[in-house]
């Protein structure tokens, strides 16, 4: 008789040992361990990895209209790449700053009976580290229009008054949608 053709009586006590044996749950414990560990390594790695994720320095605001609107030179290209990044990692913990006193703000004023006090002291230390921002946002802009040519100058100054408008824009536009 073929071999495909031969079954083999299945024991039920066999089949219920062999699930519940050591081997098959230590070997479930290993892998969901060594699963957990390796999500855990990939959610912290896209935490503190994420300037290396997104291409071509959009990470830092670096869209390549500026290269070609201003007609940048190579140099200058690398230039404002440059500029964009260490102007980026100079604000990043302000910005975080900020978000972490609006979260403060946002407990603090939902309390039953909230303290005044405590509302003014964030509202002013966030005013104080946005005007910081502010301040370092117009060296930066200042620094750039370093690098570029008078007529470059007057190139990058639209397009900075574009993109302000336009986050503007898209401030108000987030904001009349959650109103609605």
């Amino acid at each position: 008789m073929p071999a495909f053709l031969y079954q083999e009586k299945i024991d039920p006590d066999h089949t219920m040992n062999f699930l519940a044996s050591k081997r098959l749950v230590t070997t479930a414990l290993v892998l969901l361990a060594v699963f957990n560990v390796a999500l855990l390594g990939l959610l912290f790695w896209q935490n503190t990895c994420r300037v290396r994720q997104t291409p071509a320095g959009h990470q830092f605001g670096f869209h390549p209209v500026f290269e070609k609107s201003l007609a940048l030179t190579p140099s200058q290209a690398l230039s404002f790449r440059q500029l964009r990044r260490q102007h980026f990692i100079k604000v990043r913990p302000e910005i975080e700053s900020i978000a972490l006193l609006k979260q403060q703000l946002v407990e603090e004023s939902l309390k039953e009976n909230p303290d005044n006090t405590k509302l003014d002291n964030i509202a002013s230390s966030i005013g104080f580290r946005q005007i910081a921002l502010e301040r370092e946002l117009a060296e930066h802009f200042h620094e750039l229009a370093k690098v570029c040519t008078p007529t470059q100058r007057d190139s990058l100054k639209q397009i900075l008054n574009q993109l302000t408008a336009h986050k503007q824009a898209m401030r108000m536009g987030r904001w009349m949608e959650q109103r609605q």
